[in-house]
């Protein structure tokens, strides 16, 4: 089965926003002990995200 894919639309602020508390619980987990992998799979995606403009209507 073909697995579905969501698209997730931010603004400037809601991307920062999102990254600096996805640092802030990296930083948790590390603490912690815990592995990291899934949140820097996620910091990466959202560093190198293109920005794209859309029409709100």
């Amino acid at each position: 089965m073909k697995e579905q894919k969501y698209h997730l639309y931010l603004s400037e602020a809601e991307c920062r926003f999102l990254v600096q508390n996805l640092i802030w619980f990296q930083n948790k987990l590390r603490r912690e002990g815990h592995y990291t992998d899934a949140v820097d799979d996620l910091v990466i995606k959202l560093s190198k995200a293109k920005p794209k403009k859309i029409r709100v209507t």
